[in-house]
């Protein structure tokens, strides 16, 4: 358990074993989630990344991608793809 004082403005220092089990660094910000009568606090640049990182998993399925080597593929394609329209050569 840690315990944090509240100043007469309501800011609070996150205690450093908090802040780092969160992975919270300065300048992040952070999310209060009430929970039924409990609040949690969250690394909202680390609930983003998990989003983002949900996001991008459906489209790589969608797109047929399930490995670094399909990865590694798509990426040659599209510069192949994109050399070939920028120095196409008419006639």
């Amino acid at each position: 358990m840690e315990l944090a004082k509240v100043t007469t403005s309501g800011q609070i220092t996150i205690p450093i074993q908090i802040r780092r089990k969160l992975g919270i660094k300065e300048g992040d910000k952070v999310m209060f989630l009430d929970e039924g009568g409990k609040v949690v606090l969250l690394n909202s640049s680390q609930i983003a990344l998990e989003k983002l990182q949900s996001v991008m998993a459906e489209e790589a399925e969608k797109a047929g991608i399930g490995n670094e080597k399909d990865v590694v593929d798509l990426c040659k394609n599209v510069r192949s793809e994109l050399y070939n329209k920028r120095y196409a050569r008419n006639g």
